[in-house]
């Protein structure tokens, strides 16, 4: 289901509006800074098992507790600093997650030096099937199950799905010529 569908359900005012700004300002949206792709990328693995309105609260949390989601620092973290994201009652407070976040960075920065950046390791694959975008995340990746890599992926604009065609977003979306399309465009 697109998030535009699942947002109209019969929500208090205040759960409404902060998914409305993620759902009009964000989600589908290609984003071309490595940080912010990374980023997007620990607030997907820490939603499993939880909701994304709990993330959304928390995302300012996110972003101070994790070095506003630089790669390059969070891949530097020592024992000390997962202690300390450990005892942030800011953000998710869960050892597996706190440590992919750390983990992936350090992947990242692997394949900023084979392929320039984050984004273009993400073009090089493109396209590929939910199935075989999963298969890739899970032998590069920590903690990437299919739902957090298919949101992820939606989300950044390279899978197909975030917006329903009738969606007003859908059309600024496509302005921003997110990578599903061009390949649909073939």
């Amino acid at each position: 289901m697109s998030y535009c569908l699942a947002i109209e359900g019969m929500q208090p005012e205040s759960r409404k509006e902060l998914h409305k700004n993620y759902h009009d300002y964000y989600y589908g949206f290609p984003i071309h800074d490595d940080n912010e792709l990374f980023g997007r990328l620990i607030l997907e693995i820490n939603q499993a098992g939880l909701s994304w309105e709990t993330i959304l609260k928390k995302e300012e949390s996110f972003r101070k507790a994790y070095s506003n989601f630089n790669i390059r620092e969070i891949a530097s973290y020592t024992e000390e600093d997962r202690e300390r994201l450990l005892n942030d009652p800011g953000i998710i407070r869960n050892r597996l997650k706190v440590n992919a976040a750390i983990e992936n960075a350090k992947t990242i920065l692997q394949l900023q030096d084979e392929f320039g950046s984050f984004e273009k390791w993400l073009e090089h694959h493109h396209p590929k099937t939910l199935q075989e975008w999963m298969k890739l995340f899970k032998k590069t990746f920590k903690f990437t199950g299919g739902e957090i890599v298919n949101e992820f992926l939606m989300s950044t604009g390279y899978l197909k799905g975030a917006h329903h065609e009738t969606c007003p977003v859908h059309a600024k979306v496509l302005e921003h010529k997110p990578l599903w399309k061009e390949t649909e465009e073939g």
